[in-house]
């Protein structure tokens, strides 16, 4: 049955259709064009998440660089120090610093979204709109947050370079854009199927905790990839979808990083499946998941 919107005469008597909802009839059915009609709701959300996230705080935005500045030192003192791990001869605090932005960003992404249906099932009870605006709401103001902090790391960049360490600006900045992009897409397909299935298995949001902090050492991060040549495990960490997209964010940095574009095709590849397959999976359980949250 379709919900409609009506145009009433002074007699309450209907004279047109102004809004017409329909269900959704196919697995891929994404309607862009409802989405984009609903941009300044859209807008709105990503002013929420921002906002309500440090409203009652007394640093604020700031966390955004306590964060990395914090997590920097300490891969400091325990990979660079302790451990003594090279990093393909890039600076250490930038190496770590990069490497620790772009992974922000994507488990930001993911853990965010993965809780979509729930933090928000009161307003999906309550009036229609596209539910894929929410999610998409959470990749953008997440792309905030990952501004402020690539703003650090330039920063770094700059002051180690009146400090003696070269670094050159390439064109190949032009191509992080793209790199954020499949990050975003990973993580917000990663994200709306584990926010799918969260309807009915709660246990999956505690595990995605465990599972963000072991994928970050499952992820070039810490160490690069160059470290692993002879290692037995090298495979499995290059068999992860978001090793290449962190070393060619490096190598668009610095010029320095281990990637070919076969890797980067096979991130982008993984990037579509699991975006695809995502959509399918949401779209599914978006018809019922008011009966089960």
């Amino acid at each position: 049955m379709n919900i409609v919107a009506l145009e009433t005469n002074k007699e309450n008597k209907p004279e047109f259709w102004t809004e017409v909802i329909t269900p959704r009839t196919g697995i891929l059915d994404i309607r862009l064009g409802e989405i984009w009609k609903y941009r300044d709701l859209l807008w709105l959300f990503v002013k929420r998440d921002f906002v309500a996230q440090y409203k009652q705080t007394v640093l604020g935005p700031l966390w955004h660089l306590i964060q990395p500045l914090f997590t920097t030192i300490i891969f400091l003192f325990l990979f660079g120090r302790i451990a003594n791990i090279p990093t393909d001869s890039i600076k250490p605090i930038l190496f770590y610093m990069s490497g620790i932005t772009i992974w922000n960003y994507f488990s930001s992404c993911l853990t965010s979204t993965s809780t979509t249906f729930i933090t928000n099932a009161n307003i999906f009870g309550k009036v229609y709109f596209p539910r894929m605006v929410l999610p998409l709401s959470i990749i953008l103001s997440n792309i905030v947050r990952f501004g402020i902090q690539f703003g650090l790391l330039f920063i770094m960049i700059i002051w180690c370079r009146f400090h003696g360490y070269m670094t050159h600006f390439t064109i190949y900045w032009i191509y992080i854009p793209f790199l954020v992009l499949l990050m975003a897409g990973m993580g917000l397909g990663l994200g709306i199927v584990i926010s799918s299935l969260t309807t009915k298995y709660r246990d999956l949001v505690i595990l995605l905790g465990f599972a963000v902090q072991l994928g970050m050492y499952a992820t070039p991060i810490a160490y690069p990839l160059s470290f692993l040549q002879t290692k037995g495990y090298a495979k499995l960490v290059s068999a992860n979808p978001l090793s290449p997209v962190v070393e060619c964010f490096r190598y668009c940095l610095f010029g320095k990083g281990t990637f070919s574009a076969g890797t980067l095709a096979y991130s982008f590849s993984f990037m579509l499946i699991i975006l695809l397959f995502g959509i399918v999976i949401f779209n599914r359980v978006e018809k019922s998941f008011m009966d089960t949250v």
